[in-house]
């Protein structure tokens, strides 16, 4: 697969998907809305882990920069 995430947006998501998993467990967000987010937030750690994004590809955004 093509890596198209660079480090500032990996990182994002990291964050991102422990502050959910933290509200979680905190309790703070049930029901629905916590399953979509916690859904949302191992698709983030996953996209994270692999560099790329699928989103990213059909409209050619690339965030690791410009090849040297």
């Amino acid at each position: 697969m093509i890596k198209n995430m660079g480090s500032a947006d990996r990182i994002i998501r990291v964050i991102i998907a422990m502050v959910v998993i933290a509200l979680y467990f905190a309790h703070i967000i049930t029901g629905t809305a916590a399953a979509v987010l916690l859904v949302l937030a191992g698709i983030f750690l996953l996209t994270s882990f692999i560099s790329t994004c699928p989103l990213y590809l059909p409209f050619g955004i690339n965030t690791r920069g410009k090849k040297k």
